[in-house]
């Protein structure tokens, strides 16, 4: 943020060198009759850092025995100015920072740190394309956010989103390795086809996610989000879902470099882990789902269950828990960074090192058996190199490199990445049978294989997680390299103000997967007997033929570049009372992925995809107290067809910054500024989330098409060539209508608060045409436009106390507020839909399912009740009974069909907030964080245990609050168990909703700092308060179980300055 400050001041540097030194004095300096030291007067030179060793730009210097002796630092920080002797005293001021005095002490050099003044912090931020304007003249809705604020435990800086920044809704669903990243979104979602993700501008260059993710706060200079058309318009078709702009760090002309490292440690736990039924209730429990489905299934006899829990034979008797074998309860991780800051006059330079290692949950079972490890072994090296050259006080040409390595070593379970291959094994762990065969038997036959446990049961069969989990593992490198080349060029001798910008750009990022795995061998048990002694013997077979464990290895490839390239003209100057600025660009951006495959997707998704546009902006104030903006952006896409590529985006802006008439003074002390602001304006969007070029035709000539004609229940179809796609020359781009009016305030130069209510309306959304008759013969035809339209409308509020209690004590206290919500407001509904189940008037994210009406109590409420066509198995007591809804005309026909699903919930939260407040005494420093969301629906899914083919394990959960013959509880928290997956109680239903709110300690710390030395203490999700308990609540619905959880996370860490 500093640099945006000092990057403002060199305009003030240009204008003030201009002006006698005397007319720079402070109006009304007393003057002095006569100086006895004036033979003493000499020169001093230095330089002015902040706290992080960036020049501080712009910054005043008075002597404070003659403050007609001044002067002001460079664009490099430095300084030379005469001073009255060698006691005088220097006083350095600028806005954003405290004063400081420095006694000369007969120095001749100086190196002077400048404090920031958190009062006045927020004076400057970025606005688009890396502009920067001052704070109290941007009537747009950007908020900034100090880097420091987005470090937390672990790798990925989105997972600090949540609750810190307004208007942001954040969720981290996964705790694992390299993918633990939050999804988010800027004010919610406004599509229902698109992209949603907001667009990521680092140092002008669009970065994905993962790249954001994987950036470490240490090289952040500056973090700014655009929400409203005024603050997004420019970037046209890109900036439709909000922008974050990142600016990393500068070097700086320092005496010396200034060194810092940091190093981490870390232990993570899982938030929650599963719990699942011992072998001998398991078997219980499968005997009473036999005789509640009245199967005829084989019964568990009371010998098996007694010797089972007895632990009599644990391969005739098995009973193991899966979980426990495989999952560990702690990981260990690490983390260093260091980077180096410095320059001279004409080069600067910044360059960062950081490497971090994480490890997963898994045991490293096979080192049981095989020389490899198969757990999660993640390490990321990433180098940031950034080179300022002053060519001229005028010319300037920037280079900035960033390389990062990633190398994820984990399991496989097919070739399948390592977050799929961890959902998997968590997903076989829960259908593991914990009593059906052991992990492995006994080599009976002295074959000198491995013989793995394995039963089958029907056509399939319950597989052994374990057996799968150590045979093979996979490394996968990635590699992520950038280029950026600036050039600034000062235009003032055409006329002050005017400068010339121009950017090139560069990224790759490719991924090499090796994959390695043997052929393991199954055995089941044939049979077994008693002896005399009370001992058992049993005998195996092979499933299938032994095979050798050979060592098999295949691989994987993908990348993707990007080139980017801009050029622009700006203006900013002041004209007494008033001040202007202005902008005119031209950007050109092409992407390209490598794609592999002969089907329609892949070939046009391995074409280059390139955009072209221009922008503009000017803005207007008067006395800093009327404020005017405008901006614009001119988008060009190869998306749609000739005549519709080229889109037109403008925005305005009204500001009035009421706190700065005359009649406000007397209330300055109280309300030290107010500011009303105002904008309105059109985005765009060309992500549609379909197959590109919709305005071609594609048609299927290989005889694997068909065409299907006549009406519902007298159709006719033929093979043969035919439309797969029927192409629409008239598909634009989605335009989203912004509208937004908020206020800044600012209470006893202490307490800010900054309030925005949002409205947009995203129109010309892109949507499968539904409502053509099938007699048309389109059928199997896909025919897309530009059909849809949502309304999303919500506030966000950010609350910010900054007081110095005295020397020793400052509190600082942050809070944010985001509240959303949409609705489909027009949509092309399928002919026929139920008014219940049509979209239109339904939010984006809205589940479906039945309105459940408890459990069935007897056999005379099943008889009564509504004749359920949904299970596969005859309805019972202790099964779920379901709301008969009415159709179109009123009418119930006393079945529950696919026509009885109503809207159930929202799956994505709509109002999210944090809040917390930090403490610094003397050296100690302590802070802890609250993040919390709410109106949020949870649709549990895949709970139900057992299956015939698979006999899946219990959690213990269900076991405990089921209905059962002994619990005909109406209202228990499971329905009756079954041997066979029962479709009536397993489908999507207001049964199995849950309220989804949750406030978390996200995170905490304390601190202490010696001279150059910090040490603390961190910890993230500390604490959960939630009605939802049976895991962490942010994973969402579904079940958790086939997750990699989300980890609680305690860091200690240290930090050194050298200078």
């Amino acid at each position: 943020m500093q640099k945006i400050v000092h990057l403002l001041g060199s305009a003030g540097i240009a204008m003030s060198s201009c002006l006698p030194i005397t007319t720079l004095a402070a109006e009304g300096a007393p003057e002095t009759a006569s100086y006895q030291v004036i033979n003493q007067e000499h020169t001093v030179t230095g330089v002015v850092l902040d706290e992080t060793g960036q020049p501080v730009i712009g910054a005043t210097i008075v002597s404070k025995s003659n403050p007609k002796l001044m002067g002001t630092t460079d664009v490099n920080g430095q300084f030379s100015m005469k001073v009255a002797s060698d006691n005088d005293v220097l006083v350095f001021t600028y806005i954003g920072y405290q004063k400081k005095e420095v006694p000369l002490k007969g120095k001749r050099v100086l190196s002077v740190e400048m404090k920031e003044d958190t009062k006045t912090l927020n004076d400057v931020v970025v606005t688009a394309f890396g502009a920067t304007q001052k704070k109290e003249t941007v009537v747009g809705s950007i908020q900034q956010v100090k880097p420091e604020g987005l470090r937390v435990p672990g790798s990925n800086i989105s997972n600090a989103f949540a609750g810190r920044l307004a208007g942001v809704i954040a969720t981290q669903s996964s705790g694992m390795p390299g993918s633990n990243g939050s999804n988010f979104y800027i004010r919610g979602i406004s599509t229902i086809s698109g992209a949603t993700n907001p667009l990521i501008v680092m140092d002008g260059m669009e970065i994905s996610q993962d790249d954001l993710n994987h950036l470490d706060p240490d090289v952040i200079e500056s973090f700014s989000i655009l929400k409203d058309a005024s603050a997004t318009a420019m970037y046209g078709t890109r900036g439709a879902n909000g922008v974050l702009i990142i600016t990393t760090k500068s070097g700086a002309d320092l005496e010396k470099p200034k060194l810092t490292f940091r190093v981490e440690g870390n232990v993570t736990v899982p938030t929650s882990k599963p719990k699942f039924v011992k072998g001998a209730e398991f078997m219980q429990l499968y005997n009473e789902a036999v005789k509640n489905e009245g199967t005829g299934s084989t019964l568990y006899t009371d010998e098996q269950i007694a010797n089972t829990r007895n632990h009599v034979n644990p391969y005739v008797f098995p009973d193991v828990d899966w979980y426990k074998e495989i999952f560990r309860n702690t990981a260990f991780n690490q983390k260093a960074n260091m980077n180096i800051r410095g320059g001279t006059k004409k080069i600067v330079y910044f360059m960062n090192l950081n490497l971090s290692h994480e490890t997963g949950m898994l045991k490293n079972r096979s080192r049981d058996f095989f020389s490899f490890n198969n757990n999660i072994n993640y390490t990321r090296l990433a180098f940031q190199n950034n080179i300022d050259f002053n060519m001229s006080k005028s010319s300037k040409i920037a280079l900035h490199l960033y390389a990062g390595l990633d190398n994820m070593h984990g399991p496989m379970t097919g070739n399948t990445d390592i977050s799929s291959t961890m959902n998997s094994i968590y997903s076989q762990v829960i259908a593991a049978n914990p009593v059906l065969f052991p992990i492995m038997y006994e080599d009976l036959s002295n074959d000198g294989w491995l013989h793995w446990g394995f039963k089958q049961i029907g056509n399939g069969g319950s597989s052994n997680p374990l057996a799968q989990l150590v045979n093979g593992y996979q490394d996968t490198f990635a590699s992520t390299i950038t280029a950026n080349l600036n050039f600034d060029q000062k235009l003032d001798f055409i006329t002050k103000g005017l400068a010339f910008h121009a950017m090139a750009s560069f990224k790759n990022w490719s991924k090499s997967s090796n994959y390695r795995g043997m052929n393991y061998n199954r055995y089941t048990m044939q049979g077994y007997t008693r002896n005399s002694d009370g001992s058992y013997t049993y005998t195996t077979v092979p499933v299938g033929d032994p095979q050798q464990p050979v060592l098999s290895n295949s691989g994987s490839n993908a990348g993707d570049r990007r080139y980017y390239g801009q050029a622009y003209f700006d203006y900013n100057r002041a004209f007494g009372n008033h001040t202007v600025s202005g902008m005119l660009l031209w950007n050109i951006n092409q992407y390209e992925s490598n794609r592999y495959g002969n089907d329609l997707t892949n070939l046009l998704g391995s074409l280059p995809s390139r955009k072209m546009g221009f922008a503009a902006r000017a803005t207007y104030d008067y006395l800093h107290r009327y404020l005017v903006e405008f901006n614009a952006g001119y988008n060009g896409s190869e998306q749609f067809a000739k005549g519709h590529r080229w889109g037109f985006f403008p925005s305005i802006g009204l500001g009035y910054v009421m706190s700065e008439e005359n009649y406000w003074k007397p209330l300055q002390n109280v309300i030290s500024n107010f500011k009303l602001r105002g904008t309105y304006g059109l985005v765009g969007n060309d992500q549609y989330g379909y197959e590109r070029f919709i305005y071609q035709q594609v048609i299927t000539l290989t005889g694997n098409g068909s065409f299907t004609t006549g009406i519902p229940g007298n159709k006719v179809s033929y093979s043969g060539p035919g439309w797969t796609r029927l192409g629409n020359n008239d598909v634009s781009w989605e335009v989203g209508h912004k509208l937004d009016l908020g206020f800044d305030i600012q209470l006893f130069n202490a307490l800010s608060i900054t309030f925005d209510w949002f409205r947009e309306r995203r129109s010309n959304i892109f949507q499968q045409k539904l409502s053509i008759p099938n007699y048309l013969g389109t059928a199997n035809t896909k025919i897309y436009g530009n059909l849809a339209e949502v309304v999303n409308h919500g506030v966000d509020l950010a609350v910010s106390y900054n007081k110095a209690i005295n020397k020793d004590l400052a509190i600082q206290f942050q809070g944010t507020l985001t509240y959303n919500n949409n609705k489909i407001t027009v949509y092309d509904e399928a002919p026929g839909t139920r008014e219940a189940m049509k979209y239109k008037g339904k939010n984006v994210k809205t589940a479906w399912g039945y309105i459940s009406n408890g459990l069935f109590i007897d056999d005379a409420d099943v008889t009564n009740g509504p004749v359920s066509t949904l299970g596969n198995i005859t309805i019972a007591p202790g099964d779920i009974k379901y709301v008969d809804q009415p159709d179109a005309e009123g009418k119930y026909d006393g079945k529950i069909t696919s026509d009885d699903q109503v809207p159930l919930g929202v799956t994505e939260p709509r109002l999210i907030y944090g809040f917390g407040p930090s403490v610094s005494y003397k050296k100690w420093d302590f802070s802890f964080f609250f993040q919390g969301r709410g109106n949020v629906a949870l649709i549990l899914r895949d709970i139900q245990p057992f299956g015939t083919s698979t006999h899946r394990g219990v959690l213990q959960f269900v076991a405990d609050d089921r209905w059962s013959p002994d619990n005909q509880d109406p209202n228990a928290a499971f329905p009756r168990l079954t041997e066979t997956f029962n479709n009536n109680n397993t489908a999507s239903s207001s049964y199995w909703l849950r309220n989804g709110r949750f406030l978390k300690l996200k995170n905490a710390e304390i601190g202490y700092s010696f001279k150059n030395i910090r040490v603390y203490a961190n910890g993230t999700n500390l604490l959960t308060f939630s009605p939802f308990k049976l895991w962490d609540p942010e994973m969402g619905g579904g079940n958790y179980t086939s997750k990699y959880p989300t980890q609680l996370t305690v860091n200690v860490g240290c930090q050194i300055t050298i200078n």
